[in-house]
């Protein structure tokens, strides 16, 4: 009987000893090279995150750990091994690319650990390689521009040119215009990743097609070369301009000083803005204003509601870490306060929210950010989630 007292005790203390540790999170994003502008800006948004819940989750401590992906889908990999392998992180999170994800995220799975997407949203992960453990707190790649392909129906626009880059999520963007775009379609160019940054030859044929509207998507530092020669064309008048993820408040600041005018009343799609009025929201943006002297970006929101989807999962098991169905359970119901209000998942893990039209305008001290215009669609599921196995 002493033995077996011994033995309960003994176990009961290891038990207490792993739950009373930490909770480690690595957090893959691009920390060097052109992308450092995105990848910075998600990690404010995090330290912001752990900042404000003290630094714990629960009990537990939180140990974050970032990995930095270099703009490339095997540097990611590589990243993401190490944190799996060498740190032992019980959540990988992160990820602005889609070729990036799509490169790490068996690496992660296969490990047996959760993987949050807080921005890259390939097909696949959404429809036939979805996973019990893969969730998003972003979106589906084709939601966004599928939004603005609605908004250009409603508009009356007959006919568009596209350029997009020649990678999975400028697939991806183009796919989701044009699956909800009624008029035509006059040309498409899928131009190289990420090097080219002249778009004349682009610009002048998109001019020469008679088109009704330009639609791009070109996020980072090609969104800003491509706005100011798209300015330089003097096209905004005969080739009005719809963009996803290539105007935000990263840009919008450097627009704004540059004198690039014609994004002013520019419009675009998205599930956030600034002004959703919800207390996570109100306070995600004051803070983030408060400590770093800018609008947070949407990549900021959604690296932000990634820390806090996590907390939810590991406060729901009482830090224990080894309940993988508990965390699993708890992330699904969507229960944790996001910036963006309340929504729901789907059986694919993608949000089903909310996709705003939103317009470039001069807050009250004069600087550019953004406001809602009106609500494209509610409630809107991705379209993968009929290929995606799970329930």
């Amino acid at each position: 009987m002493k033995k077996i007292v011994t033995a309960a005790l003994a176990a009961t203390m290891l038990t207490s000893i792993a739950q009373a540790a930490e909770v480690k999170i690595g957090f893959v994003t691009t920390l060097t090279t052109g992308g450092a502008v995105i990848g910075n800006d998600q990690k404010k948004a995090v330290d912001l995150a752990i900042k404000q819940m003290g630094g714990k989750m629960g009990d537990l401590d939180v140990n974050l750990i970032y990995g930095d992906d270099g703009f490339k889908p095997e540097t990611g990999k590589q990243a993401t091994d190490k944190l799996l392998k060498q740190d032992n992180v019980d959540f990988v999170a992160g990820y602005i690319w889609s070729n990036v994800l799509l490169a790490s995220r068996k690496s992660v799975l296969d490990a047996g650990k959760f993987l949050i997407s807080a921005n890259a949203g390939p097909g696949p992960v959404a429809g036939k390689l979805c996973n019990e453990n893969f969730f998003s707190t972003s979106w589906q790649n084709d939601q966004t521009p599928q939004a603005m392909g609605e908004v250009l129906n409603q508009k009356g626009v007959k006919s568009i040119y596209i350029i997009a880059p020649n990678y999975a999520a400028g697939k991806g963007m183009v796919a989701g215009v044009k699956s909800t775009f009624k008029g035509e379609v006059l040309g498409t160019d899928m131009t190289k990743w990420p090097t080219q940054l002249d778009f004349s030859a682009e610009l002048a044929k998109a001019k020469a097609s008679g088109a009704e509207g330009l639609f791009i998507f070109y996020p980072g530092k090609a969104g800003g070369a491509f706005m100011k020669q798209y300015q330089q064309a003097g096209l905004k008048d005969s080739l009005p301009l719809y963009t996803v993820f290539s105007v935000d408040a990263l840009s919008l600041p450097k627009f704004q000083a540059a004198g690039f005018t014609d994004v002013l009343g520019s419009q675009f799609t998205q599930f956030w803005d600034p002004t959703l009025d919800n207390p996570q929201n109100n306070k995600f943006v004051a803070d983030f204003r408060a400590a770093y002297g800018s609008y947070p970006s949407f990549y900021a929101a959604q690296a932000y509601d990634s820390m806090f989807l996590i907390k939810s999962a590991v406060e729901a098991v009482n830090g224990d870490l080894t309940d993988m169905d508990g965390m699993r359970a708890a992330m699904k119901s969507a229960s944790f306060p996001s910036v963006r209000g309340e929504f729901t998942y789907g059986n694919n893990n993608m949000p089903i929210q909310n996709f705003y039209l939103r317009e470039v305008v001069a807050d009250a001290d004069g600087n550019w950010t953004t406001k809602i215009v009106q609500t494209v669609f509610e409630a809107h599921q991705d379209s993968y989630a009929k290929d995606c196995p799970l329930k």
